[in-house]
This record gives C-alpha cells, structure tokens and sequence, in this order.
C-alpha cells in the first residue's frame, strides 16, 4: 500500500510543480510579453543548441553499427 501511496504523492507533487509552472509563464508572458517571449526563445534555442551537441558528442557506437560489429568481434 506504501507504494501506491507514494506513487499518489509523487503525481500531486508534479502535478502541482507543472501547475504552478504554467501560472508563473502565463502571468510573465501577460505582464512583460516581449522580455518573456524572447527569453522563452532563447532557453529553448539554448536545449536545441545542447541537444545538437549531445548528440555529437556521443560515443557509444549507436552511430556507426558496422563500426561496433568490428569492436563486439574483436573483443
């Protein structure tokens, strides 16, 4: 039973979080609507720009399957 009612807790805390986080955006966005639109763009050029990143950065052979054949064979 303590796992369903931790479960429980755990939805009506993010719930809660992603309510008061919407209330927070639309009150900027209503009060300073352009200071607000271009700071919400440049966070989310900033994920995308990370996100690029992230996926050039990684080396773990998902790129290349031929490449990790070789490798998981000559192991």
């Amino acid at each position: 039973m303590k796992t369903s009612s931790k479960a429980r807790t755990n939805l009506v805390v993010l719930l809660s979080i992603v309510s008061c986080s919407a209330v927070t955006m639309l009150w900027l966005f209503w009060r300073f609507p352009i200071v607000t639109a271009i700071a919400t763009l440049t966070v989310l050029a900033l994920l995308a720009i990370s996100a690029r990143l992230a996926t050039s950065t990684d080396s773990d052979g998902m790129a290349d399957p031929e490449h990790g054949k070789q490798n998981a064979g000559s192991h």
